[in-house]
């Protein structure tokens, strides 16, 4: 039987009472990869432990990335030699042991401009394996391989490789980042954490100098609560100043917002059985599949405007076609765009430096007694992260008489990963005893991993429910209702854009699956037709706002574009 826990409405309500009727021992503020990881690695440990989050689990950095799980190769021409060889430990710890239901090898191809790279870039290659294979966790993954023009063109057609001298194929894994982050968080509630999304701190509970907890806010009833806790941990990423504001800004942990924008073409539109990546003057572009599309970006870029919407302008899409068309014989276009996301990178802050160049090696500070704050980081090194803050915060539980134990979330596989293997050899008579295709039992593997039966469950109560959600061919009705009885989807938003991908996945942005998908949470949690109207009408503004910010030119006319969207009557 697989390990479970539901974050619906039922759980969000015991939580939020849980977390307001006495002292934790630790509470983490941010629903990122930070601070559900935090959570986790706390709860884990033995402490009494309480996570809230101001919008939905991944809503901000954690859903936007570039969705993969790897050392960070170009960080060896950095010399981050440490940071690379314990990324690529923690990528071989996911894929082998802790989510091998959600994280999954990627190839791809490194292409030789210049006779010159071959050795350099092989070296580095060479470096990069071996560091893999010589960390505590298994690999995982392939070793590289050199490539010559003829392989090339028969594993990428689509390719341009007259002016090139080979490539080299490697390596790396590929994860659906919100997907990860909500995972964490129903493990972290399965052993015993509080957590509740659409929460918002509103200040800190002091005693002298020291934060004994924080004032909160239910966005969802419109109530206000008081969270008492040993230590507060801060993982809000790029809000981490506006958290240091309310305790007077003491011990300040400066963090740089970087922007990273990606668009999503059809797969059809480059033929290849790998991924590309190639550097650019300023970062690295990578092209990666994903299922029936292609990821292509990113942008390295410092962004000063709205943090919750963060706004890809037509310069961002042109600067990614431009270069990702220096490698494809037929070029893409913005036609051939079926979605853009933008994102935030939290950077520890250097001095002058140009956000690309700024390490992702993450930090950890306490600036007031009973307040730890964490900042930096990449989403493959959560793991390393959470263990970093709650060490820090058990320093403090130590003062006050506490014995913290180490940390042991690398022998805790995530919910999913036990009878992921079993479910999997067992797809066939899956198939046969639900009534879909091998094809959807695979979707739905690579989802849910073993807790598939619990999809299933609702199917076999409904059979309408095993129908692709109206508007889309790839997600089942059944997997929106269960994003709101097991996942804490509250709002169609959350549904769109994390539980599924619609969002970024279809040529509408989802608006066509955005009533019927509403509908279906309806069912669930209660709302009548008038809120399911402006559920919808909201998330059509949104994707309205979305593609006039696409046009603009400039981060500051992006930026007022996409913010003139109202948010729902419910948002922060």
């Amino acid at each position: 039987m697989s390990l479970t826990a539901d974050l619906g409405p039922g759980a969000r309500s015991r939580a939020l009472e849980a977390m307001g009727a006495g002292e934790l021992d630790v509470l983490v503020v941010g629903g990122g990869i930070t601070g559900v990881g935090t959570a986790l690695d706390s709860v884990s440990r033995g402490l009494n432990t309480g996570l809230i989050e101001q919008r939905d689990w991944a809503s901000g950095t954690s859903s936007r990335s570039s969705k993969l799980v790897h050392g960070g190769l170009r960080y060896l021409e950095m010399f981050d030699f440490g940071l690379v060889k314990e990324a690529l430990e923690e990528r071989g710890l996911l894929l082998t042991r802790l989510a091998p239901h959600l994280v999954r090898p990627v190839p791809f191809l490194y292409p030789l401009h210049h006779a010159w790279e071959r050795p350099y870039v092989g070296a580095g290659l060479v470096l990069y394996d071996g560091m893999a294979m010589a960390g505590k966790y298994d690999m995982g993954v392939p070793k590289h391989k050199h490539l010559f023009r003829k392989q090339i063109e028969r594993m990428a057609p689509d390719l341009r490789t007259q002016d090139l001298h080979g490539a080299i194929r490697y390596y790396d894994c590929q994860v659906d980042d919100a997907r990860l982050a909500m995972t964490v968080a129903r493990t972290a509630a399965s052993y015993g954490a509080h957590v509740a999304s659409r929460t918002k701190v509103t200040g800190f509970l002091r005693e002298g100098d020291a934060v004994v907890g924080v004032t909160a806010r239910d966005l969802e009833n419109d109530a206000d609560l008081e969270i008492r806790a040993k230590v507060v941990i801060n993982g809000a990423g790029v809000w981490s100043d506006e958290i240091q504001e309310m305790v007077g800004g003491r011990g300040q942990l400066k963090v740089e917002a970087s922007k990273g924008v990606h668009i999503v073409v059809p797969r059809d539109r480059i033929r290849s059985s790998a991924g590309f990546i190639t550097k650019t003057e300023k970062s690295v572009l990578f092209v990666i599949p994903w299922g029936r599309h292609w990821i292509i970006g990113t942008t390295d870029t410092p962004w000063k405007h709205d943090l919750a919407h963060p706004a890809a302008s037509r310069a961002d899409i042109d600067y990614i076609l431009q270069h990702v068309n220096t490698l494809l014989k037929e070029p893409l276009d913005h036609e051939d765009v079926e979605g853009v996301y933008a994102g935030l990178r939290p950077l520890a802050k250097g001095e002058s430096e140009p956000t690309s160049k700024i390490s992702r090696e993450h930090t950890v500070v306490a600036p007031v007694p009973g307040l730890v704050m964490i900042a930096g980081g990449k989403m493959t090194t959560y793991r390393v992260m959470a263990k970093d803050a709650v060490d820090v915060a058990a320093e403090t539980l130590a003062q006050r008489g506490a014995s913290v134990r180490d940390s042991i979330t690398d022998r805790v596989p995530l919910i999913g990963a036990s009878g992921f293997e079993l479910r999997t050899a067992q797809r066939v008579s899956l198939a046969r005893s639900s009534g879909l295709s091998v094809s959807r039992i695979d979707h739905l593997l690579g989802r849910y991993g073993g807790l598939v039966d619990e999809v299933l469950s609702i199917i076999a109560d409904d059979a309408s429910l095993g129908e692709p959600l109206e508007g889309n061919d790839d997600y089942l009705a059944a997997e929106v209702v269960y994003a709101v009885t097991h996942e804490g989807a509250r709002h169609l938003d959350d549904v769109l854009t994390r539980r599924t991908r619609l969002s970024i996945e279809t040529f509408d942005r989802g608006t066509g699956a955005a009533r019927p998908a509403a509908e279906l949470m309806a069912g669930v949690l209660g709302w009548d037709s008038a809120r399911v109207d402006d559920e919808v009408d909201h998330y059509l503004r949104r994707v309205e706002a979305e593609r006039q910010s696409q046009e603009m030119m400039t981060d500051s006319e992006a930026d007022e574009a996409r913010v003139s969207a109202p948010e729902g009557s419910w948002a922060v």
